[in-house]
């Protein structure tokens, strides 16, 4: 539940990654899968940890990403910053 809330929020979001050569392509179908909406490269900083190349625009809204690889999955992290907008989000994907 966000600090604050009084009640917890749903979310759902599905995302599609592409591997393009060296590079990972990230993609938000909040639209569904033929109205994907391109989001950003990313591109190796050091052998654990990936970068957006260039940050997503949306409107005024910068959105930046950062992937940590980890023994079991990977972290991605989210900078969103704006005149409306400082947020920051970190999503954990493990596997079983």
């Amino acid at each position: 539940m966000p600090a604050g809330a009084a009640r917890g929020v749903t979310m759902n979001n599905v995302y599609r990654w592409q591997r393009v050569g060296d590079r990972l392509r990230l993609y938000h179908e909040r639209f569904g899968t033929d109205a994907a909406v391109f989001l950003f490269e990313l591109v190796a900083e050091s052998a654990d940890r990936l970068i957006c190349q260039q940050p997503h625009l949306c409107g005024d809204d910068v959105y930046r990403g950062t992937l940590v690889l980890a023994e079991t999955g990977f972290d991605l992290d989210w900078s969103i910053t704006g005149p409306r907008k400082d947020e920051h989000l970190h999503y954990r994907y493990r596997g079983s």
